[in-house]
């Protein structure tokens, strides 16, 4: 079994910060700290080490014409690379595995507004 290296990308760190306002704003700064401890205790290992647990984001069956054409936009962009989907507790962390590196591209609360995919790949 080969281990991969994981890569936190500039957007993963700004939805951090977002989520420690957010937390602190609803008196829950302890729930940040358990936050940062489990990405570093148990997520960061398992995806070096299960790159592919994650559910491939472009698996999910697109139910409009704008989400089958925006799932096709991506997977051009993506090449060879899968996002996937890691559900953390109250959070959902969306990873690029490119078969060398897993980039962390993306955390939210799942009461945080929806992602911004323009803003990660622009």
């Amino acid at each position: 079994m080969t281990t991969r290296k994981v890569q936190v990308t500039a957007h993963f760190e700004e939805n951090l910060e977002a989520i420690r306002q957010f937390l602190t704003e609803n008196v829950a700064l302890s729930a940040f700290d358990a936050l940062l401890d489990r990405l570093e205790d148990e997520v960061i290992p398992n995806l070096e080490t299960f790159p592919e647990m994650g559910r491939a984001l472009l698996d999910r069956k697109a139910d409009s014409v704008e989400s089958v054409r925006a799932q096709k936009r991506l997977a051009k962009r993506l090449g060879s690379g899968k996002v996937r989907e890691y559900l953390v507790d109250d959070y959902l962390v969306l990873y690029l595995d490119d078969g060398k590196i897993v980039f962390l591209l993306s955390i939210r609360h799942h009461r945080q507004l929806s992602y911004d995919f323009p803003g990660m790949w622009g």
